[in-house]
């Protein structure tokens, strides 16, 4: 477990730089990396349009003949082509940086065991489907790659005779073979529409496809370099001779130099060691039972079947179900689905809900005691801070005008925590989350908005003043973007008068329809 927690901060200490860089370059609304899954299924749509238009004129009886003519169609068929390819190549490496951030974040075990699973056939799929059509093509570089896999296969009791003599030149290809490789390069895609429903089938809301400016930046690029750098076409394929030199995708062929260099036991065990190791991911990195993240419960009692956290869930994690002890139904945890995000904590106005020790009665504890140990003055800052995220900011040690206090997820800060601080006296309460896109726990920042500022269920009252209240975006790399949230809630507490503290606190723990509080007053950044 100690080397699978390296692994992941080895991973994070390339992503988070990345996504820092990114965020000054895009905004972190349009950060690729953040949507790298979305992007991924946005070239595949790309790759299945153009690969439609590329059918109509590709022949099982001569396909390179027939390559070699949708390449003579300079206006269309020759950047159709290219754009096919180049976006096939960018679904693969938004996948591969997909999956790098899962594992990243951690965001493979447990409940997202099926997704990651289900992600790497994907995977999987998308490269056999490329394979396919490479070999379709019948150039050089289609004739190295269907020799190098008879040979692997060949090293396998599957086959009466071995399938590499099809490729020696004694007698012509059958027609059945490039017939088996279009079936198989159409029919495979189709799959992928299975398997994306299977891995999305345990997330609320799914994010499919990326924001729009983002989307079509990605395909006008692409689409550039399908005009000014056509996708080469390599000489015929002619199983009489050995070629020695041929254009090789780096995307989908990177593994042939290195496997045609060893023998073939050699290449299937190397490839069989790595796919299950990857494909353990979600056994090998799950913590040891006393550090597993523990699901979220409801005190029935509590619970006013108002449905708030049924609806907040991320993970499709809570149903409302009839209730022993009251007349309505009230929320029931599914442990098998539930990832301790904590966000339905911060959903329930009475606090009946969340992971052990971190609903909002143990939030207002918790803060009750940081105030008891140091009373306000009126003009300091209280950090609640993304663990994740914030510049990692909660791992440090504060000014003496600032405290801060660590959330697992910032949608899992209740409300009430901030009116209690506010109304205690403290001169302004600031709360550092992730970007929106780049949430470990998918919809923490956006809920946690909607509450403070929009009247979202468990809302921040509007006695509350919102002078006081602050909600920024850092990621975890960001540090200088976190201290400048700091200073700017410093200088606006400056510029009011001391917050005066109030003897008697009383707290609202009933659901009510909420008003939508007007918009002076946000301070976001």
């Amino acid at each position: 477990m100690d080397v699978a927690r390296r692994l992941e901060r080895a991973a994070r200490r390339i992503l988070e730089p990345a996504d820092a860089f990114m965020n000054r370059l895009y905004g972190w609304r349009y950060n690729p990396i953040y949507h790298s899954g979305a992007l991924a299924l946005a070239l595949l749509a790309v790759v299945l349009i153009t690969g439609i238009y590329l059918l109509f004129f590709y022949r099982v009886g001569a396909p390179y003949e027939s390559v070699a003519r949708i390449e003579g169609q300079a206006w269309l068929g020759r950047w159709m082509r290219a754009l096919h390819r180049y976006a096939s190549d960018a679904a693969v490496a938004a996948t591969a940086l997909h999956l790098l951030r899962m594992f990243a974040q951690g965001r493979s075990f447990g409940p997202r065991t099926l997704a990651w699973l289900s992600g790497l056939l994907m995977l999987f799929v998308i490269f056999v489907a490329g394979w396919t059509g490479y070999v379709m093509v019948w150039d050089t570089a289609g004739l190295i790659l269907a020799r190098e896999g008879a040979r692997l296969f060949d090293a396998l009791p599957l086959f009466a005779e071995p399938i590499g003599r099809t490729f020696v030149g004694e007698r012509a290809l059958p027609g059945a073979f490039f017939f088996l490789n279009l079936f198989l390069h159409v029919a495979l895609p189709v799959g992928l529409g299975l398997l994306l429903w299977v891995h999305v089938s345990r997330v609320a809301r799914p994010n499919l496809l990326p924001p729009k400016k983002l989307m079509w930046g990605a395909i006008g690029l692409l689409f550039a370099c399908s005009l000014f750098w056509p996708a080469p076409l390599a000489p015929p394929a002619d199983p009489l001779q050995v070629p020695d030199r041929a254009p090789l995708d780096a995307f989908f062929a990177f593994w042939l130099p290195l496997s045609r260099a060893l023998p073939a036991g050699v290449v299937w065990a190397l490839g069989g060691l790595l796919v299950a190791a990857v494909a353990l991911v979600p056994w090998w990195t799950r913590p040891a039972a006393p550090l597993k993240p523990r699901p979220s419960v409801v005190n029935q009692r509590l619970c006013t079947g108002c449905e708030q956290c049924y609806l907040d869930c991320p993970y499709e994690a809570i149903t409302m179900e009839a209730g022993l002890e009251r007349d309505h139904p009230v929320a029931r945890v599914h442990p098998n689905l539930c990832v301790s995000c904590g966000i339905c904590a911060g959903s329930c106005a009475p606090m009946g809900v969340g992971p052990p020790e971190r609903t909002g009665r143990d939030q207002l504890a918790e803060v009750k005691a940081l105030l008891a140990a140091r009373r306000p003055t009126g003009r300091e800052l209280v950090v609640i801070a993304c663990r994740h995220a914030a510049g990692g900011l909660a791992d440090r040690v504060p000014p003496l005008e600032v405290r801060i206090l660590a959330a697992e997820c910032a949608g899992s800060v209740h409300t009430s925590v901030v009116e209690y601080l506010v109304r205690a006296g403290v001169g302004g309460v600031l709360i550092l989350s992730c970007p929106p896109r780049d949430c470990w726990h998918r919809e923490g920042p956006k809920w946690l908005e909607q509450r403070l500022f929009h009247g979202r269920e468990a809302e921040l009252k509007e006695r509350v003043d919102r002078r006081r209240v602050h909600l920024a975006y850092a990621g975890y790399a960001e540090r200088r973007a976190a201290l400048r949230a700091v200073e700017e809630a410093l200088g606006k507490i400056a510029a009011l008068e001391v917050a005066a503290g109030e003897t008697a606190i009383t707290l609202d723990e009933e659901c009510e329809p909420a008003s939508e509080p007007a918009s002076e007053g946000v301070n976001r950044t």
